[in-house]
């Protein structure tokens, strides 16, 4: 006890309010964004820093609400409670949790940003991911499309409830008409869009096209209707924001054992960061429930952060991390995307000097 009082004594917290600035306005089913709040969480400690990032998603975070800030300031004046006490008290905070854990874990390593030393962190192996198609007009998805598939993904996600549903089903047509299943996987990202009486017709329409999963067909909390679907899909459904403000152990099993998904996806800034992605990968494995892990479009230091961690999960699968060049005022940073993977490139340097410290 008195020695973990001692460990964050001579500590000093401060955060920044940052603004990231989408290079072209970037849809979904929720509407269309043209930038992101995130704060940067800063620890200074005997003349180490540490930087963890907080980011919210507004409208989707549970932790979208007034006080936001006031939080974050309270956890600077409190840091000297250290990580258990703090994160057990940031409960419907899951983005600060995240920043916390980051932040210490930051502080802690030998260098600011080498969070989860691994072969990923010293160049020597990569990372598959999915290359991400935004909503839009058609010709501006199909165009993104081409971009993905000559930039060598071998999967592919697209937003989908956006536009005309037969459009949608145009643009995947396009796509299996050039490349098959085992070519090229689809996975569609619905953000709840499709009305509950109507989302097994459309995806009885979609299961021509061999897609690999749906994430979040129908909107978050309607528990039964989402069972229902799980039970009569004929594709695999994935869960996202029916996971956001699920707090504490027993309420996410409850929820997984309740509607049995095939697969969770797990955004750490949204679910509680490291503790709160294990919590959930834990329960899911427990009953036989896939999972990958995305961003929830960080900046590149929470991107950097969540890519090794998610590298040390050892998932197969392919992750969904390859956000980092969506924004014109993000960091340079050694994250680099080859061949639909994600890499750490030891030769390029980190450069936060648009933070200011």
């Amino acid at each position: 006890m008195y020695l973990n009082l001692h460990l964050y004594l001579d500590m000093k917290a401060t955060y920044k309010k940052y603004i990231l600035n989408f290079k072209r306005p970037s849809g979904t089913s929720r509407g269309v964004m043209t930038e992101k709040e995130t704060w940067f969480l800063i620890l200074e400690e005997k003349g180490k820093i540490g930087i963890g990032e907080c980011g919210i998603l507004r409208t989707l975070s549970i932790d979208d609400r007034p006080d936001y800030e006031e939080k974050l300031q309270w956890v600077c004046q409190n840091i000297h409670l250290g990580k258990d006490q703090l994160w057990d008290a940031l409960l419907e905070f899951p983005s600060i949790q995240f920043g916390l854990e980051m932040a210490l874990l930051s502080l802690q390593s030998k260098t600011p940003f080498d969070l989860f030393p691994s072969d990923f962190t010293t160049g020597k192996k990569n990372m598959l991911i999915n290359g991400l198609v935004w909503m839009g007009e058609e010709h501006f998805m199909k165009t993104q499309i081409e971009e993905k598939l000559a930039q060598g993904f071998s999967c592919i996600k697209l937003k989908i409830g956006a536009i005309d549903f037969e459009k949608e089903l145009g643009l995947l047509r396009f796509i299996r008409q050039n490349f098959d299943a085992n070519t090229i996987e689809i996975r569609v990202d619905a953000n709840g869009a499709f009305d509950s009486n109507e989302a097994l017709s459309k995806l009885n329409q979609l299961a021509e096209f061999e897609l690999h999963s749906i994430e979040q067909p129908i909107k978050a909390n309607q528990i039964q209707e989402m069972k229902l679907l799980c039970e009569q899909t004929p594709f695999p459904i994935a869960l996202d924001e029916e996971l956001i403000g699920v707090f504490g152990i027993e309420n996410k099993r409850k929820l997984l054992e309740e509607i049995q998904p095939q697969y969770i996806i797990l955004k750490p800034s949204l679910v509680g960061g490291f503790k709160g992605t294990l919590e959930w990968i834990s329960i899911a494995e427990s009953l036989n429930i896939g999972w990958w892990i995305t961003s929830a479009l960080e900046s590149n230091i929470g991107l950097n952060a969540i890519t090794q961690f998610t590298f040390t999960l050892n998932n197969p699968m392919p992750q969904g991390l390859g956000t980092g060049g969506l924004y014109t005022n993000n960091f340079d940073c050694p994250l680099e995307i080859e061949n639909g993977h994600i890499q750490c490139n030891v030769n390029k340097q980190w450069d936060i000097s648009n933070l200011g410290i």
